[in-house]
């Protein structure tokens, strides 16, 4: 895939001091084109609890999503393969992220889920091959802008999390690249690179326009 090449991303620390510049790798930022915008760092950093809330949440929708690729096409010991792998690392996220919560005081409540995950899910397409480049495709574009808000909130936070969220590039930046990986074995090339364009796009506005409520995947809040 000409668009769709993964690598360049050996160099991300497992851990970062708090409080330390983290600088987003330039394979996401090149991947992701637009940047998260200043007004929605600016409103996390003013939230942890809140952000906190929704990454648990994000994290269980991470491991299910894996899964649900490991079940719909059994046939791809690869996807299985890897997709295991991460779902096992998403669930010891999620465990990280609910210790510190309760070492924070931040009491577990419902939250609303963003538009951004259904967006991208909405713009997939139906049928295979198509679907499963699609949702693999997704799946890049989510750790992608994972690992670029943590590397945007790291310098932002305080102490415990701060530490976790710069901790936690690394292993983001390889999930994007193993979905990436994958995306260029579902389907032709020529139309890989297509659909992550059109997918991309989405995203982006997804990920910049304003929101009507802050999540860790949202837009900046109205």
């Amino acid at each position: 895939m000409a668009a769709v090449k993964p690598g360049g991303l050996d160099n991300v620390r497992d851990t970062a001091p708090a409080n330390e510049p983290v600088a987003v790798p330039q394979p996401i930022r090149g991947f992701l084109g637009a940047a998260t915008p200043a007004a929605w760092v600016d409103a996390a950093a003013a939230e942890p609890g809140l952000i906190l809330m929704d990454h648990a949440n994000c994290e269980l929708k991470a491991a299910s999503t894996a899964m649900n690729l490991i079940y719909r096409y059994p046939e791809r010991t690869d996807i299985g393969w890897q997709m295991s792998r991460l779902a096992r690392e998403e669930l010891r996220h999620y465990e990280q992220v609910q210790r510190l919560m309760k070492t924070m005081g931040v009491a577990p409540r419902p939250l609303s889920a963003s538009r951004y995950a259904a967006g991208l899910r909405d713009a997939a397409r139906r049928r295979d091959p198509g679907r499963l480049t699609d949702l693999l495709l997704i799946g890049a574009l989510i750790e992608a802008r994972s690992c670029e808000r943590f590397a945007l909130l790291a310098p932002r936070l305080e102490g415990r999390m701060a530490a976790l969220y710069a901790g936690l590039l690394a292993s983001e930046a390889r999930h994007f690249e193993n979905y990436l990986a994958l995306a260029g074995t579902a389907e032709e090339a020529d139309a890989a690179d297509a659909r992550l364009a059109d997918l991309r796009a989405v995203e982006n506005e997804l990920a910049t326009s304003p929101d009507t409520e802050l999540r860790f995947h949202s837009g900046p809040p109205m």
